[in-house]
C-alpha cells in the first residue's frame, strides 16, 4: 500500500487528487492551513490531518516528519499549494510580487526539500504544480509566470541531484482550471475569452489535473523524472483558430 504527503489539500487540485488516491488505496497524510475543511477532506479519504503553512519552512519539515511517524515508509510528497495573480508587471505591488512568489515558488522549495530528505533511504516521488504561463507569453501574467517558470527550473535542478537516490521529481503545467480561486475567471465574460484560448474547447476541471499528478506519484512511473506535464488543453503548444 502507498502512503503520500499532500499539501494545499483542501484546494480544488489538492481535494481531487487526495479523492483519487485515496479511491486507489493509498494512505494520505493530508495538510493544509485551515482545520475545519482539511479535518472534512481527511474523514472523506481516511487520511491523517496535518494543519500547517507551507509558507513556513518548519512548518512544511514537521508535516513531513509527522506524517512518516504515522503511516510509516512514504511513497511520495506532492505541493498543490498555489496563487492566481493577472497584473501587467507595472500595475503589481511589492507586496504582490513577494506573495505570489512565496506562495507558488518558496513552499514548492520547502516542500522538495523535506521530500528530498524524507525519501532518501529508499526513493520515491515528489511533485509539484507550475502552469502552461511558465511556457508560453500570457499577457498580464508577469508575477505568476515568473514563479511558475521558477517552479520548472526547481523541478529540473532537484531531479538532477536525487536522481542517484531513486527520487524522481515532476511537475505539471496546468492551463486555466476551475476551482474556488479561479471563478473570477471561469464565469461570465472572461470565460468566453479563456475558452477561445484552449484549443481543445473547453476549461480544466480538477480531476484533469489530479490525474496527471497521480500517475506522476505512482510506483509504476520509476522511469519519468525532470519532467514538465502539460495539461492544459493544448494552450502552450497550439493554435487551432
Amino acid at each position: 500500500m502507498t502512503a503520500y504527503v499532500i499539501f494545499g489539500a483542501t484546494g480544488g487540485i489538492g481535494n481531487a487528487l487526495c479523492t483519487k488516491l485515496a479511491s486507489g488505496g493509498a494512505r494520505l497524510a493530508v495538510v493544509a492551513r485551515n482545520a475545519a475543511p482539511l479535518e472534512a477532506l481527511a474523514r472523506a479519504t481516511d487520511a491523517v490531518p496535518i494543519v500547517a503553512d507551507a509558507t513556513a519552512a518548519d512548518q512544511v519539515d514537521a508535516a513531513v516528519t509527522r506524517a512518516a511517524q504515522t503511516l510509516g515508509e512514504l511513497d511520495g510528497v506532492a505541493s498543490c499549494i498555489g496563487s492566481v495573480l493577472l497584473k501587467p508587471a507595472h500595475r503589481t505591488s511589492d507586496a504582490e510580487w513577494l506573495a505570489t512568489l512565496t506562495q507558488n515558488l518558496t513552499t514548492s522549495f520547502w516542500i522538495v526539500r523535506a521530500g528530498a530528505r524524507a525519501l532518501m533511504a529508499r526513493g520515491g516521488a515528489i511533485t509539484l504544480v507550475s502552469s502552461c504561463a511558465a511556457l508560453v507569453g500570457l499577457a498580464n501574467h508577469e508575477a505568476i509566470a515568473a514563479a511558475k517558470a521558477g517552479v520548472i527550473g526547481l523541478v529540473r535542478a532537484a531531479a538532477a541531484t536525487y536522481a542517484p537516490h531513486a527520487i524522481r521529481v515532476n511537475c505539471v503545467a496546468p492551463g486555466l482550471v476551475r476551482t474556488p480561486a479561479t471563478t473570477a475567471l471561469t464565469q461570465g465574460p472572461s470565460l468566453d475569452a479563456s475558452l477561445r484560448l484552449h484549443p481543445l474547447g473547453r476549461i480544466g476541471e480538477p480531476e484533469d489535473v489530479a490525474a496527471a499528478l497521480a500517475f506522476l506519484l505512482a510506483r509504476e512511473q520509476t522511469w519519468i523524472t525532470g519532467q514538465v506535464l502539460g495539461i492544459d488543453g493544448g494552450l502552450a503548444t497550439l493554435r487551432s483558430r
